[in-house]
């Protein structure tokens, strides 16, 4: 896999400039967003250019709405991952603050896209906005295409089944508990990567150790039993596993929380990093009369988990 350079800020290389720039959240870099690196790579083979990707920390989404937590399909390092296989040089990762959020929609385009980048082709969405209160948009970047020497362009949409491809429809199939279907348009296992965390141990207690994991801002899938298979940092193989994404409401819980079992696992996961893909949704998060019912319904869960290749 290749590596990639990636700038907190525009102070690019000389051998970046002039390139392809890919603007945009690129939250799960789904199918959608396949087909548009697709596009950016013959550019590149013809033009003889590099690929560049524009992004922001925080989601502007995110930072404009501070209530909204739970929101994201993939987080920083995962999307940097993804990024390496389809072929992109570099990533901008910029800090969505508040003074980066008032800049004039034509002083973006002068000052950061053509002076900062100069950028030769910049791809975005139809309905891209930008600048102070979202001023600017498709529109007045094609107009001043010519002044500052960049093309504009506008790939079409990815519609499968009449829909349009997009994260927010990944989201709503996530939440409705349609993993399979958000699944094939990430063209592969939607997943969590998080730091195991110290719990109250109830699965240990109980014969069934589970690590506990911080979602952070991953959006919350519906609450329920996933069967998952588990990477361990730094370790390429796969643990199968069944994990419980939710409020423990037999124990009374009221935050969101991952635990997750390993089959045939045996060792100290604290304080290390996993990557839970989720593969398949066992069932719905319930509350129990009490202990012994829980541990009677795990054990049919771990029987159907198992089963799932």
């Amino acid at each position: 896999m290749k590596l990639i350079k990636e700038y907190q800020n525009f102070n690019l290389q000389k051998n970046h400039k002039n390139s392809i720039i890919l603007i945009g959240n690129f939250d799960g870099l789904h199918l959608g967003h396949q087909k548009l690196f697709l596009l950016a790579k013959k550019y590149k083979v013809k033009h003889k250019v590099k690929i560049g990707v524009f992004t922001f920390e925080p989601m502007p989404k995110m930072f404009f709405n501070k209530k909204l937590k739970n929101f994201r399909i993939s987080d920083k390092s995962q999307k940097i991952a993804l990024l390496k296989k389809f072929d992109v040089d570099f990533v901008i990762i910029k800090k969505f603050n508040k003074s980066f959020s008032k800049i004039k929609s034509y002083d973006f385009i002068k000052k950061i896209l053509s002076k900062k980048l100069d950028a030769k082709f910049i791809f975005v969405s139809n309905d891209f906005r930008f600048g102070n209160k979202r001023e600017g948009n498709v529109e007045q970047l094609i107009k001043f295409e010519k002044n500052y020497n960049y093309k504009i362009i506008k790939p079409r949409p990815l519609i499968i089944k009449k829909k349009v491809i997009s994260s927010t429809l990944i989201r709503n199939f996530l939440q409705k508990g349609k993993l399979e279907k958000a699944n094939r348009l990430l063209n592969r296992n939607w997943s969590i990567l998080g730091k195991v965390q110290k719990g109250r141990q109830l699965g240990k207690k109980f014969g069934f150790p589970t690590a506990n994991i911080d979602i952070k801002d991953y959006i919350i899938a519906k609450p329920g039993v996933y069967a998952v298979k588990v990477k361990i940092q730094k370790n390429k193989k796969y643990f199968k596993g069944i994990a419980n994404l939710g409020y423990r409401p037999t124990f009374n819980q009221n935050k969101i929380l991952l635990e997750v079992h390993l089959f045939n696992f045996s060792g100290n996961l604290y304080n290390k990093y996993l990557t839970v893909d989720f593969m398949k949704f066992v069932r719905k998060e319930k509350k129990f009369k009490n202990v012994d019912q829980l541990k009677k319904q795990i054990k049919i869960d771990l029987l159907k988990a198992k089963k799932i290749r």
